[in-house]
């Protein structure tokens, strides 16, 4: 089963390694470089969010239709496909817009929608063949494995990207997302090669559901989005819990694509420099899943959590002090802090999220947390976009810009820990439910 973890992580990287490119470099070449709207790149940027709730539709066809007896392999292969097609055309795309504006949309939003589509494509099959191929008890290790792999394979990325792009130049720009994209596919083709059990078309209907010989994962329960509704509405603390993912979330994840371009208005920084960003905010929030995982158990869940949404708040004001200041030595310690508290606030609150279930639905408030996470995405990126691109008219300064919203962030994050200080366990459930820490880092899948 160790070779299958690693061939799951191997595909769970590859197709993170193609947001890299965009998140990280992308960003800062339309922006900074090519001086494209914030709002606009935002735009495209949210397109993989807005195709989100495709993944239940996608799950549950693959379900019923396997292709040449494979369930997950097709579509995880197709969807692999596209994310790769979509980081290799950006490039050319974001010259096609400071070009050609109207043509270069058309081309931008089928090249951010096929890597949309394909990110949402390959994430429900190969999380669902994750949990098929480990079954109740090794999900968890398999999600975990997954999930540091992913992140190893970021700040690697990040680190190529730098060295590939020093400086901006259309062609070592097309040549790295080549690069990326090729790499990307290789590790992904390495971690399918015979990965998933051919399914019997014949096998009897004791045998249905099962791969390879052994029965995969039962399905999930199916909620209406009435009945997500309610339940986040009909409980107090269940309401609270959604705003507060929703202000914290759309806070630490908002600030994803205006970093690298900040950087190199606030400090005059090289594409070389801003490229290495995702490496060390990704480095220390690798060191801070460790922290936790070491925490768990020792110190109360909402403790830790606070700690993290402090840490990344006080990483906020220490990156809207650096641009004040034009310190980079500031920047660096926010960033550093930023990283190292979202890695802290991510798994304390995982962790918290188990504990906001009831046990006979399970399903169903994992969904519901599961969308406030989709939709702080959606809204955290939007609103970055937006407020730096009218904070720059207002101040006639396009650094303030990015400053406004970095200030905002920081008090969303400050509201979200007075909200957490309100969110009681008890008082929505009697019975706590407890799970491993693995089972918590797990959910990170759903």
């Amino acid at each position: 089963m160790l070779l299958k973890r690693l061939q799951l992580a191997l595909i769970h990287t590859a197709v993170a390694m193609t947001l890299v490119p965009i998140n990280s470099t992308l960003n800062r070449v339309m922006i900074f470089d090519l001086g494209i709207s914030k709002t606009l790149f935002t735009l495209l940027a949210i397109l993989p969010y807005l195709l989100s709730p495709i993944q239940v539709a996608i799950g549950s066809f693959s379900d019923r239709h396997p292709i040449f007896g494979y369930r997950r392999t097709p579509y995880i292969l197709a969807g692999l496909l596209l994310c790769v097609i979509g980081v290799a055309v950006s490039p050319q795309v974001a010259l096609l817009i400071s070009q050609n504006f109207t043509l270069g949309i058309i081309a931008g939003v089928l090249a951010f929608g096929a890597w949309g589509m394909g990110y949402n494509l390959s994430a429900v099959s190969y999380l669902s063949l994750a949990s098929e191929l480990s079954g109740e008890k090794g999900r968890g290790k398999t999600i975990a494995t997954m999930f540091t792999l992913m992140v190893i394979g970021l700040i690697a990325t990040g680190i190529s990207l730098s060295r590939l792009v020093p400086t901006f130049d259309p062609v070592t720009l097309e040549r790295a997302f080549l690069i990326v994209a090729a790499s990307a596919l290789t590790l992904g083709l390495l971690g399918l090669f015979k990965l998933e059990p051919r399914f019997s078309l014949s096998s009897s209907p004791q045998a249905e559901g099962a791969v390879g010989g052994q029965r995969g994962a039962p399905k999930a329960d199916t909620y209406t989005v009435r009945e997500m509704t309610a339940a986040i509405t009909e409980n107090r603390v269940a309401k609270i819990f959604f705003l507060y993912l929703l202000l914290l979330l759309a806070a630490i994840l908002g600030q994803d694509v205006l970093l690298e371009p900040f950087a190199a208005q606030a400090f005059g920084m090289t594409l070389e420099q801003t490229s290495r960003i995702v490496s060390i905010t990704n480095t220390f929030t690798l060191i801070a899943f460790i922290v936790t995982g070491i925490l768990d158990g020792r110190v109360k869940k909402k403790y830790v959590a606070q700690a993290g949404n402090l840490g990344a708040l006080l990483g906020f004001l220490t990156i809207v002090l650096s641009g004040l200041t034009a310190s980079t030595t500031a920047f660096y310690i926010g960033i550093t802090l930023l990283g190292f508290g979202t890695g802290v606030s991510t798994i304390a609150n995982l962790s918290l999220m188990f504990d906001l279930t009831v046990p006979e639905k399970v399903g169903l408030y994992i969904g519901a947390w599961g969308f406030s996470n989709g939709l702080s995405r959606l809204v955290g990126l939007l609103m970055a976009g937006v407020v730096a691109d009218v904070a720059t008219v207002l101040t006639g300064d396009a650094l303030h810009g990015y400053l406004v919203v970095f200030g905002i962030e920081a008090l969303m994050l400050f509201a979200a820990a007075i909200m957490l200080y309100r969110i009681d366990v008890a008082a929505f459930q009697k019975q706590a439910h407890e799970p491993s820490f693995t089972d918590r880092v797990a959910v990170v899948a759903d």
